[in-house]
């Protein structure tokens, strides 16, 4: 499909120029195919709003929200005033999340640390849940980017098709089909494999430093460690002790002036 631009003319004599989005072929992922999945440790937890019952499942829904989103949230990351409408029913899970990915700390932590390319591919991966299909993808929503700006690019990806059928309003978006039944693993999560500073920034930044340490610390497993009333626990303090006794006394029977140790009174 190639590129075309509509113009419109307005009533004004202005132009509206309008990109629609650059197609492109989705190749065979696991969110594209369909399976049984058994249920397990291993599993994503879904998160949704629609039979909240409790005040610690909303914190918990909350809480996966952030960790989806940012991967893990300060105190002065959290966005207070959204928690607060998401607790009172003024807004939807999915505005929630359009609120997060439009947030200043979003902005500093991802969009201005990354290209335009490796931005997309960091939100759909948090948004839809997958990983991008071809390069294609990329510059597809890239083009997006720069006609519609950030907030024309989230509410595209939050309206879309995709989107709306395996999340919703109320679900908090996962990472689908990570661990599959006959694997012995699963893929790695997009956190790990898709980190927040590109290359070039981790240059720029001075990271991953390799620091030598001139001490060799030894790790010893929780097993091994002693409890509590072991004896191995106060040999340190036995070996600090003095090896030799108490000096022996200088005083004896034979020695003492006892009249020099009874109270008399003075005479004048």
């Amino acid at each position: 499909m190639g590129l075309r631009i509509l113009i419109k003319c307005t009533i004004g004599g202005g132009f509206d120029l309008s990109i629609p989005l650059l197609g492109y072929k989705p190749s065979s992922q696991n969110v594209r195919v369909s399976g049984y999945d058994i249920g397990g440790d291993d599993q994503p937890r879904i998160y949704s709003a629609e039979n909240l019952l409790s005040l610690s499942e909303m914190n918990d829904l909350i809480e996966a929200a952030y960790r989806q989103i940012f991967f893990h949230a300060f105190r002065a990351d959290r966005e207070r005033f959204l928690e607060s409408q998401l607790r009172n029913g003024q807004i939807t899970v999915r505005d929630f999340i359009r609120g997060l990915l439009l947030s200043e700390t979003f902005y500093n932590s991802f969009y201005s640390k990354n290209s335009n390319y490796r931005f997309v591919e960091q939100c759909i991966q948090r948004v839809l849940g997958r990983d991008v299909y071809n390069e294609r993808e990329k510059i597809a929503w890239s083009i997006k980017i720069a006609t519609k700006g950030i907030e024309g690019f989230v509410d595209e990806l939050l309206d879309s098709d995709e989107y709306m059928e395996n999340f919703g309003y109320d679900i908090v978006p996962y990472q689908r089909r990570r661990v599959l039944a006959s694997r012995d693993s699963g893929e790695r999560p997009f956190n790990i494999t898709s980190p927040r500073y590109d290359e070039y920034y981790r240059s720029i930044l001075g990271f991953p430093q390799i620091i030598w340490q001139s001490e060799v610390r030894r790790y010893t497993p929780q097993e091994e460690k002693p409890k509590a009333g072991s004896p191995a626990l106060y040999l340190d303090m036995a070996r600090s002790l003095p090896t030799r006794g108490n000096a022996p006394s200088t005083s004896s029977a034979t020695n003492i002036n006892y009249m020099s140790k009874v109270p008399y009174r003075k005479t004048t």
